[in-house]
């Protein structure tokens, strides 16, 4: 469409902005001086072209709809961003996986003690908002929710934590028999459910506190962004990644599937619910008094019951009838001219459980905007070197399916082949940048910040992020550690694939909600949409940045510094059973790689400043560089999670979504087994010793050496 000329006359400006703080350096790690000035030009171009007005066209489309995994509004969403790219001019194509995923048909709750009340589910319209009142409101549900008809005494539990349950436990009260009730936060609702069963209820209530993001963090919605007391997080209860039926392997038709007797799912009704109709159930509790840190938000004393209060809970599903639907991923292709078979990607999730204006469209046109600014460089002459793939997933809301069946079915081109994944989820609901990934991209990722205009035209990204954080000169911002909870799990969990995220948040309170949509995000989330504009640059560039090096730009320096502040946690963890545990051993092998990182890094750069290496030496060098972190991934897997092959990060087995740095050795400790502790702590130093082979096998490789 024509573009107003205020918007024009922004977009020269931001043209003009971008090029001006490219200009400001040329070097570029893994380039030569000539190919690094010629990059940051080609840099400052692409990322001038991501569109904030297009941007908001795209959200405001993708975003009009209910758009849940499975449904025929979903498969609209494919065909939208398979049209736009087919548009661009880039290569498309749709992957079909046919997952177990059965949804919820009819859910119902009660109050039936003291007296009898119907709890009405359903969020219901928001007057100024014409998405909730135009759009079919679909069956308020969790995913994978066990089915039944219960009734039961409530037994209100805290978060539903593990350490929750010893509390209750120590109280002297039991969920066996009753239906719990957890508010949410703290751990993935997974978890919660997990517990719940564990612990002997028959179901189990879920609802959005209003002291973790309802009325006691700011105005509520639509005044303010906050969760208001109709607003219900949906939301998986699935603990795997994957199709749960085909573990390992991808959900495609006539592929065998484990019964359902062994799958892991829950097997109790599990409901989400508002704090408005939470209240109906949790002031007239009586029983035990609470611990002062149990207390919520509402506005009256919570306790833990049992007593007076019962409950009446039914949950149906189509599992007998339609359990296996259809998911499709998208993918955007731009063949690599010099390394097709080296794969950089960058993804985000299109399902979402409402309109999902932040969760998950926001990422989506970030992914979109990246890849018509490429396109469009494509169109003028440009060739990456490696193949960049902008893929879209279907149901990660269900326990990241897409992606999942994506990475098995792809295991042997991913393994061989994937340079980096960079994941957008969740990439513009607020002004407050943050990133996070593998550490040896993160140097790069810092840098491309540096070089993007912040939409608050205070400097770049990284000068209002370092403000923001308010971080002493010496330091970097902080960024996270891959945890779980989102796409990059198949890429770095599962194969030990670098990956890098990031995106810009704020305050909000409509999270898997039915008031997460284009209206919230135009009020309170990006109403400029300047930041899922950023986001898209961002992306662009990395993505531009990894395929073009001669030599990629790992930084393992800044790897091993970072494994090396994580060995005080282990020695924690094991004085608190009492123990005193060799870490010598794997400080050793993390000080070896930091050095052989050292040496090649300047080896690199020597060769470098020279020209550019024979195409040979490239493939070589980078091909060694590639087994670095594909080291830490052992076939057999966590000891209590296969999936999860890589043992420097995973997400907590007993949180979800809370990151566990060697995971191996930690889960370990957890366990109590000394003697376990002791081993893994021997495989992971080993394991160090075998990337540090890897480099070292880089610098031989850079230098047309062989090694020694």
């Amino acid at each position: 469409m024509r573009v107003p000329l205020q918007v024009a006359v922004a977009t020269i400006a931001a043209v003009m902005c971008v090029g001006s703080v490219y200009g400001q350096q040329t070097s570029l790690t893994g380039y030569t001086s000539a190919e690094a000035q010629r990059e940051r030009a080609l840099e400052a171009s692409t990322t001038a072209k991501p569109d904030s007005a297009q941007a908001r066209a795209d959200s405001r489309t993708l975003s009009s709809d209910v758009h849940v995994a499975g449904t025929p509004a979903q498969a609209r969403t494919r065909d939208f961003v398979i049209d736009a790219m087919k548009h661009w001019g880039l290569e498309t194509n749709v992957r079909a996986y046919d997952v177990w995923m059965p949804h919820t048909t009819l859910m119902e709750a009660w109050r039936v003690s003291p007296d009898t009340l119907p709890l009405r589910l359903a969020e219901g319209p928001v007057p100024e908002d014409t998405t909730s009142w135009t759009v079919k409101e679909p069956v308020i549900s969790n995913g994978y929710s066990g089915t039944g008809d219960v009734s039961a005494p409530v037994v209100y539990v805290n978060y539903g934590l593990i350490e929750d349950y010893a509390e209750l436990d120590s109280l002297g009260v039991s969920v066996k028999g009753k239906i719990a009730i957890a508010r949410y936060g703290r751990s993935y609702r997974g978890i919660k459910a997990r517990e719940a069963e564990k612990n002997g209820a028959i179901g189990l209530i879920i609802y959005s506190d209003p002291a973790d993001d309802g009325f006691t963090r700011g105005d509520v919605y639509p005044s303010g962004p906050m969760r208001n007391p109709n607003g219900v997080q949906r939301g998986s209860v699935l603990n795997p990644d994957g199709d749960p039926t085909t573990p390992g392997y991808a959900s495609k038709p006539g592929v065998h599937r484990v019964p359902l007797d062994s799958v892991k799912i829950s097997h109790i009704p599990v409901i989400p619910m508002s704090y408005g109709n939470a209240a109906k159930l949790l002031e007239g509790l009586r029983g035990k008094e609470i611990p002062q840190s149990w207390q919520g938000g509402l506005p009256f004393r919570y306790h833990a019951g049992p007593g007076p209060v019962s409950a009446h809970l039914i949950v149906r599903s189509d599992t007998a009838t339609a359990a296996i639907k259809t998911i499709w991923d998208t993918f955007g292709v731009v063949r690599g001219s010099e390394f097709p078979d080296e794969i950089v990607m960058i993804g985000g999730h299109r399902d979402a459980w409402g309109p999902g204006a932040a969760d998950n469209v926001s990422g989506t046109v970030s992914v979109m905007e990246a890849a018509r600014a490429v396109a469009e460089a494509v169109r003028a002459g440009y060739k990456p070197k490696r193949t960049i793939v902008f893929a879209t997933w279907d149901a990660e809301e269900w326990g990241l399916l897409g992606s999942t069946e994506y990475v098995e079915d792809d295991s042997l081109r991913l393994l061989h082949g994937a340079v980096a994944y960079f994941n957008q989820d969740v990439a513009a609901q607020g002004p407050a940048f943050g990133g996070g990934g593998s550490p040896s991209i993160r140097s790069t990722l810092r840098d491309v910040v540096s070089h993007i205009p912040d939409p608050s035209g205070t400097g770049s990204i990284y000068d209002a992020w370092r403000k923001r954080t308010n971080v002493p000169d010496s330091v970097q911002p902080r960024m996270s550690d891959p945890g779980g909870g989102s796409d990059f799990a198949g890429f770095y969990n599962h194969f030990g694939i670098p990956i890098a995220e990031w995106g810009f948040g704020g305050s909000g309170g409509v999270y898997h909600s039915l008031y997460d949509s284009y209206h919230w995000m135009v009020k309170f989330g990006d109403p400029t949409f300047g930041y899922h504009a950023a986001a898209a640059r961002i992306g662009a560039a990395m993505v531009e940045r990894f395929a073009d090096a001669d030599i990629l730009p790992y930084d393992y320096v800044e790897y091993a510094k970072t494994m090396r502040t994580y060995v005080p946690r282990v020695d924690s963890a094991a004085k608190a059973k009492g123990w005193s545990v060799d870490t010598t051993g794997l400080v050793a092998a993390i000080n070896r790689m930091q050095q052989a990182a050292t040496a090649f890094d300047a080896t690199r750069d020597s060769v470098l400043a020279r020209g550019a290496p024979s195409r040979d030496v490239d493939a070589r060098t980078n091909a060694a560089l590639l087994r670095v972190e594909r080291a830490f991934t052992r076939p057999n897997g966590l000891r209590t999670r296969p999936w999860f092959r890589n043992v420097i990060y995973a997400a907590d087995e007993d949180n979800g979504y809370a990151n566990m740095v060697f995971p191996s050795v930690n889960e370990a400790i957890r366990a109590g087994d000394r003697d376990l502790t002791t081993r893994e702590l021997t495989d992971l130093a080993a394991r160090f010793d075998t990337a540090t082979h890897a480099i070292e096998d880089a610098a031989a490789a850079i230098t047309g050496r062989s090694k020694r």
